[in-house]
């Protein structure tokens, strides 16, 4: 049986005529492109996977290296979901079990427990409200409120609950049946807050793809490059977004109004540090 040949079609980044699955001129990938690392298909002409973070193009590992490669992502999502599931079980036991006795130990981050964290007691030394039970909540609902209670104790100043609960999150997003362009912002910004710098932009890299001028994406991505100390890129992307927000906003797509804060201090931190 004669193989059959790739097609040739046009490199999405430098137009290119590609006759492969990756261009040979600035190495973009096109339709049918494989990551290397985790075997996930990438978005034509993206830089980075967007669910392992490898940079696209990058020379697949020799069998017994990609195997060990596959083994080596996937390892960290299996227990993040048994930890994931652990902690539905765990809630759902408090839910019918009752309230925390006092005298069980105060565990930061734990709900029902008086030690500090989003999950705190009530002020006043109250017991705390009843949290809700995960293991009951849609896929949707759960990576939904594990992004809202990172964010939250991320904005406290509570590293270490972000950094034990990241896992789980990044669980319940890869659970999802498919990314829509918020929860890839979501799983951005939880990468992001955690320094998993090469995923979060990623993400940033896909939104973009998609359309150069969501304005979520640009926020991501201008996040990244600051962090990563890239000056240029910062200030062309804050550049970029500046131009996009009054055509963007007028769109009033959900997740702009549900992120208004996100945009509205990248906006103003782009124009401070504006030429």
């Amino acid at each position: 049986m004669t193989p059959t040949l790739p097609r040739s079609t046009t490199c999405p980044s430098c137009s290119a005529q590609v006759d492969g699955r990756f261009c040979a001129q600035c190495g973009a990938p096109v339709d049918g492109a494989l990551c290397g690392g985790c075997r996930a298909p990438l978005t034509p002409g993206a830089k980075f996977c967007h669910r392992c973070g490898l940079a696209a193009g990058a020379a697949a590992p020799a069998a017994g290296a990609a195997a060990e490669s596959r083994g080596a992502t996937a390892l960290p999502w299996a227990f993040a979901a048994i930890a994931l599931l652990a902690f539905g079980a765990y809630v759902a036991a408090q839910r019918f079990g009752g309230r925390v006795t006092p005298e069980a130990p105060a565990v930061a981050g734990v709900p029902g427990s008086t030690a500090g964290g989003p999950f705190a007691g009530a002020p006043g030394g109250g017991p705390a409200p009843r949290a809700p039970d995960i293991s009951q909540m849609t896929p949707t609902e759960r990576a939904d409120r594990l992004f809202e209670r990172i964010m939250e104790a991320y904005e406290q100043g509570n590293s270490e609950f972000v950094q034990n609960m990241a896992p789980m999150a990044f669980a319940a997003h890869e659970m999802l049946p498919s990314l829509d362009p918020d929860h890839r912002y979501h799983l951005g910004r939880i990468a992001e807050v955690t320094g998993a710098l090469p995923l979060a932009r990623a993400q940033a890299d896909t939104l973009l793809q998609a359309d150069p001028n969501y304005l979520l994406g640009l926020v991501l991505a201008t996040r990244v490059a600051d962090l990563e100390k890239d000056e240029a890129r910062r200030a062309a992307l804050a550049a970029r977004l500046v131009a996009a927000a009054p055509a963007e906003l007028e769109k009033n797509r959900p997740e702009y109004e549900a992120h208004r804060y996100d945009i509205n201090i990248a906006l103003t931190e782009a124009r401070r540090r504006m030429p």
